[in-house]
């Protein structure tokens, strides 16, 4: 199976890409040249994943996810999930990947976070 992507701009610092299909070792290179412009912005504070499509995650899909967080983070903005589907979670759990607080199965949810994380910056 294949991935597709599709990224669009939420917001000013906001881009938020959508995972159909399977995230291996083929598909790692077609995510890297969609999200690698990503992270090269000043602007983009936020990347969201929605992953409500991805079926599948390897290895190779977990450490490119681990780089896009390290490259957020150094950058002091964030990578969020949004979507996990249980077998794509149950990875998650199993390698300890990701931090639950960037994690989130739906997208109010994840609304009612970044709006909070605005109202903090504002402070």
């Amino acid at each position: 199976m294949s991935l597709s992507i599709e990224v669009w701009q939420r917001d000013a610092t906001t881009k938020r890409a959508v995972m159909k299909g399977a995230l291996d070792t083929e598909a790692q290179a077609e995510l890297k040249e969609k999200i690698d412009p990503i992270l090269a912005s000043a602007d983009v504070k936020a990347l969201i994943l929605d992953l409500a499509g991805l079926s599948y995650i390897n290895s190779a899909g977990l450490q490119y996810l681990f780089m896009v967080r390290r490259v957020m983070e150094a950058k002091r903005g964030c990578l969020l999930l949004l979507n996990v589907q249980p077998q794509v979670q149950k990875v998650f759990d199993i390698v300890r990947a990701l931090p639950a607080e960037s994690v989130f199965t739906n997208i109010e949810e994840l609304d009612r976070y970044l709006a909070r994380m605005q109202q903090d910056k504002g402070k």
